[in-house]
C-alpha cells in the first residue's frame, strides 16, 4: 500500500460575487473569526480544525484544496495514477499548486507550503510568510 498522497484538508474555497458581502454573512452572522485578507479572497477559521474556509471572488465554484508534501511530486504521482492535471503547477502566496481531476472528472486542488504560513497583521492583512520546518506540515 502506497503512503496516502494528502495530507489534510487545507480549505474549502467559496466564491462569493462581493467579498463584504461575504465577510459579512459567514464572519459577522456565522462567526468565523477572519485569519487572513487579500484583494480578492479572505481565509476563515474552521473551529476543531486546521482547515480554513477561504472566500473569494474570482472563480465560481466550490473547490476543495489539500495540502500535499509538494505539488509537483503529486501531479506526477497523480498522472501516473490514470488522472489528468488541468492547471500547473504553479507558484502560489505559500508554495506550489496544481489542479487535477480523478478519472471521473472530479476536480481537486493540491498544494505544498513551500514557500511557508502566511504571517498577518492585527487587521489579518498579509504581510509575509513564515517558512516551516518540513516535519511540521503533516
Amino acid at each position: 500500500m502506497p503512503n496516502p498522497l494528502f495530507q489534510k484538508v487545507d480549505c474549502i474555497r467559496l466564491y462569493v460575487p462581493d467579498l463584504d458581502a461575504g465577510l459579512a454573512f459567514y464572519r459577522d452572522r456565522m462567526g468565523h473569526a477572519l485569519i487572513w485578507r487579500a484583494a480578492h479572497e479572505a481565509g476563515l477559521r474552521l473551529p476543531g480544525s486546521e482547515a480554513e474556509l477561504v472566500l473569494q471572488d474570482e472563480r465560481p465554484g466550490l473547490e476543495v484544496d489539500f495540502t500535499v508534501a509538494s505539488a509537483d511530486e503529486a501531479a506526477a504521482r497523480w498522472v501516473a495514477a490514470g488522472g489528468k492535471v488541468l492547471a500547473g503547477p504553479f507558484d502560489i502566496r505559500i508554495g506550489r499548486c496544481v489542479v487535477v481531476a480523478d478519472p471521473w472528472g472530479n476536480p481537486l486542488v493540491f498544494l505544498d507550503m513551500s514557500k511557508g504560513l502566511l504571517i498577518t497583521d492585527a487587521e489579518g492583512n498579509i504581510i509575509g510568510n513564515e517558512k516551516i520546518d518540513a516535519t511540521e506540515k503533516t
